[in-house]
């Protein structure tokens, strides 16, 4: 059987969720109730059957350590294989390597040591239930050097006009990639690609003075390489701003979004926290609301998502909002379209009031 290595390169993504994104990378950012967004590529990765994962991380990745470990949630830790973290740490003063060729250079150990025929390589921006076995079967049937995923979308969100869109041919080989606003195949930053012919790519690109392998190792060479684009028909969602954020986890309120994410075959998986049962008071009334474990609701909460530990006071209002880890929202305050961060504390009476195309956004740890 082939088997598949996997890499989640964080290096190329930008942190743009403004206050979400002072203390932690993109990866590490709350996401659903009780996951962080980097859970749905390893989760994905793990669901796979991909024994071994790297993780490229430059830059705000001590909450991400963290939340990761040693990759046991998605049994990964493991004697042959597992989670590897690796962070920029390089001395080698004949490295002459660029932008996120730093570290496929600087770890070339792992491709080589990887038990592994293909590799796999993710972002985590692109929040999917997909098996990647599909897209490998598929990859050999069409005997592609390289295949990339792809989603057909059905409406142009404005987060899409960062993303790379792809020309495709009757034949589903790619013939242009490009960042075409109009266009609906939106690249969703996952690609697979036969580890020795990566490596080769590699050293090449380092050998021309290139910055980014897709860009420069796969989208340059489109006339030489056989790109082959796999469509995921499943349930997608790009954060990439704090607007794209808020709008595409309300959207989890909606049973299809929801049940496209987390009701197959293949669970989401997250580091364990054992807490008590939510505590629902008789003063309070909760609709439309994911609601973590942990969280003692005394005041209204309406079209919502709490995170573990939130805790509501009496009289509170709470719509529309996400409230993370911790919180504490004292009687009597009022919260619509906002976005409270871990461990903030809103004082009795407080009204704080967002636009639904602009959440009000609360940092870390505030007390207001």
């Amino acid at each position: 059987m082939d088997r598949i290595a996997g890499i989640i390169n964080l290096d190329h993504e930008q942190d743009l969720l403004d206050e979400l994104t002072y203390f932690r990378c993109g990866a590490a950012v709350p996401f659903a109730g009780r996951y962080r967004m980097i859970d749905f590529a390893v989760s994905n990765m793990a669901n796979s059957r991909i024994e071994s994962v790297a993780v490229f991380a430059r830059r705000k990745y001590r909450s991400l350590m963290d939340h990761l470990e040693q990759g046991k949630a998605w049994d990964l830790d493991r004697k042959r294989g597992g989670m590897f973290i690796l962070p920029p740490d390089w001395n080698d003063p004949t490295d002459i390597s660029k932008g996120d060729l730093q570290h496929f250079h600087n770890n070339l150990d792992f491709l080589h040591r990887a038990w592994a025929d293909y590799i796999l390589v993710s972002g985590s921006q692109n929040i999917c239930n997909i098996d990647f076995q599909e897209v490998l079967k598929e990859h050999k049937e069409v005997d592609a050097d390289v295949t990339v995923v792809y989603n057909r979308v059905d409406e142009l969100y404005p987060e899409y006009q960062l993303a790379h869109k792809l020309e495709i041919d009757q034949n589903s080989r790619v013939t242009g990639i490009h960042n075409d606003h109009s266009s609906i195949n939106v690249y969703m930053d996952m690609y697979l690609v036969k580890k020795d012919l990566m490596i080769e790519l590699i050293e090449q690109c380092i050998a021309h003075g290139g910055s980014h392998f897709f860009l420069d190792g796969i989208k340059a060479k489109l006339a030489e390489l056989h790109i082959h684009a796999y469509e995921y028909e499943g349930t997608h969602a790009l954060v990439n701003s704090v607007e794209s954020y808020y709008r595409n986890s309300c959207k989890l309120l909606e049973a299809d979004q929801h049940d496209g994410l987390f009701g197959n075959e293949a669970p989401i998986f997250t580091k364990v926290k054992n807490e008590a049962p939510s505590k629902y008071l008789p003063s309070s009334e909760v609709t439309n609301t994911l609601v973590a474990n942990g969280c003692v609701i005394e005041g209204q909460v309406e079209d919502s998502i709490l995170f573990r530990g939130v805790k509501i006071g009496e009289g509170a209002i709470i719509k529309n909002s996400i409230i993370m880890q911790r919180c504490e929202i004292e009687p009597n305050a009022v919260l619509e379209n906002v976005i409270l961060d871990k461990d903030c504390k809103i004082s009795a009476g407080r009204t704080l009031i967002g636009a639904p195309e602009k959440p009000f956004v609360v940092p870390k740890r505030k007390s207001m």
